[in-house]
């Protein structure tokens, strides 16, 4: 019961969305092939389908977690919000370096192979977005050398 009350309330968010999505996102210009409006339509389309989805049919096994789960849950939170955080003043490279670094030793990993995922995510993402798919990333402390 508490299943669809929660997808029925997501499933109202989803159209309310949805419907801003359609009437009210509107770019003065495109510059990809599918326009700036279509990625929030899309999604909308998507959240729309797996809310009716969940409202239809609820999952009917017990959702719990054990204590050091929820521990690891709001260590990724802290996470993400530091790397929000750090994203423009620091710039791309370094802000990714650093999530992805701590995120790989929280989930395991020995320190060397976490700091070469992290530095290999960090440099290889910011010439990949910015060299190839030509997105604005803020380079940080790094400006001056890139």
């Amino acid at each position: 019961m508490v299943d669809r009350l929660f997808a029925g309330v997501l499933l109202l968010v989803a159209i309310g969305y949805t419907y801003i999505a359609f009437t009210a996102i509107k770019a003065p210009f495109q510059y990809d092939p599918l326009g700036p409006e279509s990625w929030p339509q899309l999604l909308g389309i998507a959240a729309i389908l797996c809310a009716g989805y969940l409202v239809a049919k609820p999952d009917v096994a017990r959702f719990g977690l054990a204590l050091p789960t929820w521990a690891r849950l709001a260590v990724l939170v802290v996470l993400l919000f530091g790397y929000a955080y750090l994203f423009q003043p620091a710039g791309f490279i370094l802000a990714t370096f650093a999530f992805c670094t701590l995120l790989s030793v929280m989930l395991g990993s020995r320190i060397l192979p976490a700091l070469a995922f992290g530095a290999s995510t960090g440099v290889v993402g910011f010439f990949l977005c910015t060299r190839i798919l030509e997105l604005n990333l803020p380079a940080g402390v790094f400006a001056a050398y890139l």
